[in-house]
């Protein structure tokens, strides 16, 4: 499972993404499952760098779920038009 920082937005993103995208490489999975739980503080990038990360899941065959997603977050992907994108992760 990969995990969010508490913050992310425009000045955090491409670090965000870079730590995120060396996190796929090493998940054995058939999915990667993002955990957004301890984001506080985000932007629109927030959802930039996530569906990035989906994209590169996708390309190596991985489905792509998000966990925790702040309400705000999931409003802000609702105005977007990018909420059905950014599927929750189903438990076990």
């Amino acid at each position: 499972m990969l995990l969010l920082p508490e913050r992310l937005t425009v000045h955090e993103a491409n670090d965000t993404l870079r730590m995120l995208q060396q996190g796929l490489r090493g998940e054995p999975a058939d999915r990667v499952v993002v955990d957004a739980g301890a984001l506080a503080a985000f932007d629109s990038s927030a959802l930039a760098v996530l569906l990035e990360c989906q994209r590169i899941a996708r390309a190596s065959g991985r489905r792509f779920e998000v966990q925790q997603l702040p309400p705000k977050l999931r409003a802000l992907a609702v105005l977007y038009g990018v909420a059905e994108l950014l599927p929750e992760a189903v438990t076990p």
